[in-house]
């Protein structure tokens, strides 16, 4: 991929220090397992199948070392003995649902480090200790060559165990997937109350136990439930109103698990993982804005919290992921006590209403239609934010090597006059852009005078 890479080796002796492309001890095991083992794994080929060579003359299909010193995560994270090996060492490295792969000459050396990755520290192994015979002279003799053991971990977790964000955030993991269906799916639940009580101190060191107690309970009892079985609903609806392919471009619900008051504990979602040919920034920006138009438009949901880590680029294109923020276009909150009362404090704290008050005080918003939709249930929250993240993709580490993006490319400028336009228009009180669909066309029309430019 351009930019970044979605495996790599993480030995230090890969390139010596006068650019010696030749492979260390390490290198060689390690390649043999690749060669050997992964290269018949269909998940493995698709997701090295966008890269370059390891080494001179290496047909395999993967990164380069120079690429992997990229701080971009990554699907593949190969290592041997002597080099990076913790779970703590390789979680940041790999995307979410990436595979971390040893190779040893030891077997007691892949054994014991396979067990500090079994189910905990962010960690599931995915494949269990094996061996195999290296070639020898190039050729798979029986008995002869090197026997190599190995082991694959898979990430499961967002954030390493013991770590917080500042978002107050459900229990979200990979799990396999409920039978029939094979493969990983998105479980995500209510938190358990111990842990809830743990954020909670965290963040409000000078509260009471007392209150901290019962400020959990109300969000394991109460608002994630509310939230969560929200989320389910609105899933529901865009799966039957979304045209195909948008459709496609959000999870699929494939079970839920209800309490007795008929709240969702547990939803299981698909995996829309992040991974394709790169897109460049016109197309990451088109394809997300055409995505809000359709939502907008014609499944009429407002999704409210269209942060970075809330876009996901797959194969199938720029989709949308979390909608339990989000809410019908029609909808009247004030029927909802609870409801009116919870979104009436989110358009207060979020993140995205917190920096749209801040750009209106500095006079850098001043669109009347992004103006009028502060800190209310509006789809001028969500047009606001979308125009800000098409100019910076990268503010999500995922994302490099899936959007080609150079802030003094062509591109990236007339994407950031589209952006001051929208949100600070000539005429504020008549803004050229007062939905998704015009954002569309702008993008369209960057695309096209580009193209003619460059002819």
């Amino acid at each position: 991929m351009a930019g970044s890479s979605t495996t790599s080796s993480i030995s230090s002796g890969s390139v010596g220090a006068a650019g010696d492309p030749r492979p260390s001890k390490g290198d060689s095991y390690i390649r043999a397992v690749r060669a050997g083992v992964f290269e018949h794994d269909p998940e493995f080929r698709d997701r090295s199948r966008f890269l370059p060579p390891l080494f001179p003359g290496d047909v395999s299909g993967h990164a380069s070392h120079a690429e992997s010193t990229s701080s971009a995560p990554l699907d593949y994270v190969f290592a041997s003995t002597g080099q990076p090996s913790l779970p703590q060492d390789v979680f940041n490295r790999l995307r979410w649902g990436g595979q971390f792969v040893f190779v040893s000459r030891s077997e007691q050396e892949v054994v014991e480090l396979a067990t500090k990755y079994r189910d905990r520290r962010g960690f599931i192994v995915e494949r269990e200790p094996a061996s195999m015979r290296m070639r020898f002279l190039g050729l798979p003799i029986p008995g002869l060559g090197k026997v190599l053991h190995y082991f694959a971990a898979r990430k499961i977790l967002l954030i390493q165990p013991g770590q917080t964000t500042e978002r107050f955030t459900y229990d979200v993991r990979l799990v396999k997937c409920p039978p029939p269906r094979t493969g990983y799916a998105v479980l995500k639940q209510i938190p358990e109350l111990d842990n809830v009580i743990g954020r909670l101190r965290e963040r409000l060191p000078e509260a009471s136990m007392d209150t901290i107690v019962k400020g959990a309970r109300k969000l394991v009892e109460k608002i994630f439930p509310v939230f969560l079985t929200r989320e389910a609903a609105f899933l529901s609806i865009l799966r039957r109103d979304l045209p195909a392919p948008y459709n496609a471009r959000v999870p699929q619900i494939i079970d839920l698990q209800k309490d007795s008051n008929g709240f969702v504990r547990k939803l299981y979602l698909e995996w829309l993982r992040n991974g394709s040919a790169p897109l460049t920034q016109l197309e990451f920006a088109r394809q997300s804005a055409e995505l809000l138009s359709v939502l907008h438009d014609q499944a009429r949901v407002i999704h409210l919290d269209l942060r970075l880590d809330n876009f996901v680029i797959t194969p199938r294109g720029v989709g949308f992921i979390d909608f339990g923020s989000a809410v019908r276009v029609d909808e009247n909150l004030s029927e909802n006590p609870m409801l009116r009362t919870l979104f009436d404090e989110m358009m207060t704290t979020s993140q995205i209403q917190r920096d749209l008050g801040k750009m209106m005080r500095r006079g850098k918003v001043t669109s009347r239609m992004i103006v009028d939709s502060h800190q209310k249930v509006d789809k001028g929250v969500d047009i606001f934010y979308l125009a800000l993240q098409m100019n910076d993709p990268h503010s999500n580490p995922d994302f490099e090597g899936l959007v080609a993006y150079r802030p003094d490319s062509r591109e990236a400028k007339a994407l950031a006059a589209l952006t001051a336009e929208v949100l600070k228009p000539d005429d504020p009180e008549h803004p050229p852009f007062a939905s998704a669909k015009d954002m569309v066309a702008a993008i369209e029309k960057i695309e096209r005078k580009l193209a003619n430019s460059s002819t």
